[in-house]
């Protein structure tokens, strides 16, 4: 396995932001122990970028709050105060210990601790218990250097008392694992098997939260590892019935959810792109069907997966936007599948499926087909360049797709005379098919011509 981080023995420095550095002298030049902590220092013993620097301190809230002029009150009863630096704000939590935690969420009481070690064991995993301050230099008191060299996701003590603490670390545990390219240590993978039904008591919106972290990262197929545990069973039953959907036919080569996890590698990490890729072949178990000879069959498969994704992103609490767009892509994911195109297929199929998803439809296209079987890969590689080709030329071309894009509007249509109203919407359809068929009417004049024609002959 490839070295991770900085070797033992090898004096750890970090360059922490100056404004983070300047609440930690600020707090040490009052008496207190300050360091920066968590995630901002795995990332920078990687080479990450950290997203966060979050300061832990022997500080009590009051006492934080009195030593800088702009603070917040994000958590007081959790110790957290947010320090204001200019309009950037920094977490400051004070030493704590977690009491008993009685919904698999929210310890029942915090106690507040002078002593860091005590603060740190209370953390999910090893590499995200070190601490760092300029002074002190790195605090790894439970092996997370050597965790992160040896490419592992473990528990800080006890995995069934920190999954116990807090459901969500088992979902964390693969997403770290997924972000990172880890494994996830074999104590800690029997602890999330165990207790893997807790997730149940966990909220939607932080179950959504960590899986599209986890489909967004270098490795999103680890999502199968979740499966392999009984954590999908929990808040994803659809897909571990795919993951047990056998296809037998010359496309395939894996079942609906391995052929999935393939796909997810072969589209850009981008969140929508990844969900309608995690979600494009949802609805063939549902379809199932077998012929004589033994092959696998999924007619309608696109539109049941719609439904389903839909059910499943409003589950999760996704916002609209993202459901709509993603179902769209669900919906198509087969459109055009083994037509050879022209310029008039290709503004239909623009006009149906709508000017932002269409572009996007390339890429699902073309993930798909990588994830299938070798049989008639090229020619279907082919057939999507083709596809997309012609798209280019259309926009290229500036040809009509949408009534936005006609040369005349319903203002123009009152004023040749038609009033408001449903009649008037349909002529401006009548209209866009027929510049669908022959862009070269998309003139004022010609269609205004056409419209009376359909005056005369409504």
């Amino acid at each position: 396995m490839t070295d991770r981080g900085q070797k033992p023995g090898e004096k750890i420095r970090i360059t922490i932001p100056v404004k983070a550095q300047s609440i930690i002298d600020t707090l040490t030049a009052a008496g207190y122990e300050a360091y920066v902590v968590g995630g901002c220092v795995r990332d920078s013993i990687l080479g990450r970028e950290p997203q966060d620097w979050d300061i832990t301190t022997s500080a009590k809230p009051e006492q934080v709050k009195a030593l800088f002029p702009r603070t917040i009150d994000t958590g007081l009863q959790h110790g957290t105060v947010t320090v204001m630096q200019d309009r950037e704000g920094f977490e400051v939590t004070t030493y704590r210990i977690d009491g008993k935690y009685e919904d698999s969420r929210h310890p029942r009481e915090v106690i507040f601790t002078p002593d860091l070690e005590e603060d740190l064991k209370r953390r999910d995993f090893t590499i995200n218990a070190m601490a760092y301050s300029e002074k002190a230099g790195l605090v790894d008191l439970f092996g997370g250097m050597e965790d992160m060299r040896r490419g592992i996701v473990r528990c800080v003590g006890d995995p069934l008392e920190r999954f116990g603490e807090d459901a969500l670390r088992i979902l964390r545990a693969v997403r770290f694992s997924a972000q990172l390219g880890y494994d996830i240590d074999g104590d800690t993978k029997e602890g999330i098997r165990s207790l893997a039904p807790s997730l149940q008591k966990i909220s939607a919106e932080r179950i959504q939260t960590e899986l599209v972290k986890l489909i967004t990262s270098g490795h999103p197929d680890d999502l199968r590892t979740a499966w392999e545990l009984g954590v999908t069973k929990v808040f994803f039953p659809e897909f571990d019935v795919a993951m047990e959907t056998e296809q037998n036919h010359p496309h395939h080569r894996y079942t609906v959810g391995e052929h999935t996890l393939q796909s997810l590698k072969y589209v850009k990490p981008d969140k929508k792109l990844r969900l309608a890729m995690l979600l494009h072949d949802i609805g063939k178990p549902c379809t199932l069907e077998r012929d004589e000879d033994g092959v696998t069959h999924f007619h309608g498969h696109p539109a049941v997966g719609e439904k389903i994704a839909e059910d499943f992103l409003r589950r999760l609490k996704f916002d609209n936007d993202t459901i709509h767009e993603v179902c769209k892509l669900v919906l198509y994911h087969d459109y055009g599948n083994g037509v050879e195109p022209d310029m008039r297929s290709v503004r239909r199929a623009v006009n149906r499926i709508g000017e932002e998803a269409f572009p996007a439809l390339f890429e699902i296209k073309r993930a798909d087909v990588l994830a299938q079987s070798d049989y008639m890969r090229q020619e279907k590689l082919e057939l999507i360049h083709r596809w997309q080709e012609l798209y280019r030329q259309v926009r290229e071309q500036n040809q009509c797709v949408s009534l936005k894009d006609l040369a005349v509007n319903g203002s123009d249509l009152i004023h040749a005379g038609w009033k408001p109203g449903k009649e008037l919407g349909m002529v401006l359809q009548r209209l866009l098919d027929l510049v669908l068929e022959e862009p070269r009417c998309n003139t004022e004049e010609i269609l205004l011509t056409e419209a009376e024609k359909y005056k005369e002959k409504p």
